[in-house]
């Protein structure tokens, strides 16, 4: 049984670890830098790092905060936020992460997925969801919205039937975040996390709404999620990794010792 993992989601705004709820009302609440290291010492199997205003703006990302950020943890770390092309892809890969997170773009040019992974291999190349609960209609019969630019553009498009055309492209994982529970603390969207998982062959993190470790057991069992992405539960240090995963092992979910 593969072990499930623990991974510290970092907002960055201008260089700032930043953190908001269903994103909005954001707050500055640190370096980031520091708060990698903080988690990698503690036991986090990976690292997220996302600059969640590049797209928007249209810029590329702050490559020196992913270098700094790079030099300081010996962990997988992905990367994402304005990255749009190859080239952007293999500018985040050379300043240190091992894989490359698309989210935006891949909605807007799905071929990218394709092209990333061959020129990277499927193991480099995350596609971010953010995904919102809507009524369910011919487009989105399943319910749940794929948005982009930061939850400001809805899509029109079902997140399911893009969970599994991202597959088809040749991502290698797949990190779902719910824009309704986000930053909530009122727990992960099983339903939406489940059908995801289920509607693909390759790992998917649940994202969005941590409140407590039983939340994480839940996304990691009933949700099916092969990881939990974490943000304010640890940042604000209502839990330290370590806890989290002598929780889960105690619950029987296998996860690498802390």
């Amino acid at each position: 049984m593969v072990s499930k993992r623990i991974i510290p989601c970092l907002d960055v705004r201008a260089g700032k670890l930043t953190k908001g709820v269903r994103f909005s009302d954001n707050v500055d609440i640190g370096d980031p830098v520091e708060a990698a290291r903080r988690y990698y010492e503690q036991g986090a199997d990976e690292i997220v790092f996302y600059d969640i205003t590049a797209s928007h703006e249209g810029r590329g990302i702050f490559l020196s905060v992913v270098e700094r950020v790079a030099e300081t943890i010996a962990i997988p770390f992905s990367v994402g936020g304005g990255v749009s092309t190859v080239a952007d892809m293999r500018a985040v890969l050379l300043a240190g992460a091992e894989k490359v997170s698309v989210n935006s773009a891949a909605v807007a040019c799905p071929d990218i997925i394709s092209r990333g992974a061959e020129a990277f291999g499927s193991q480099a190349i995350v596609v971010g969801m953010d995904v919102k609960r809507v009524p369910p209609r011919p487009e989105v019969p399943s319910g749940y919205e794929v948005v982009i630019h930061g939850g400001r553009t809805f899509m029109n498009k079902d997140a399911l039937a893009w969970a599994r055309r991202c597959w088809d492209l040749g991502a290698g994982e797949i990190c779902l975040n719910s824009i309704d529970a986000d930053g909530t603390g009122d727990g992960y969207d099983l339903n939406l996390t489940r059908a995801v998982a289920e509607a693909v062959r390759i790992p998917v993190i649940a994202s969005g709404g941590a409140g407590s470790p039983e939340h994480m057991f839940l996304a990691l069992t009933e949700g099916r999620a092969s990881a939990a992405l974490v943000a304010s539960i640890v940042h604000y240090g209502r839990y330290a990794i370590a806890e989290i995963k002598e929780y889960l092992s105690r619950r029987g979910c296998k996860v690498r010792p802390a």
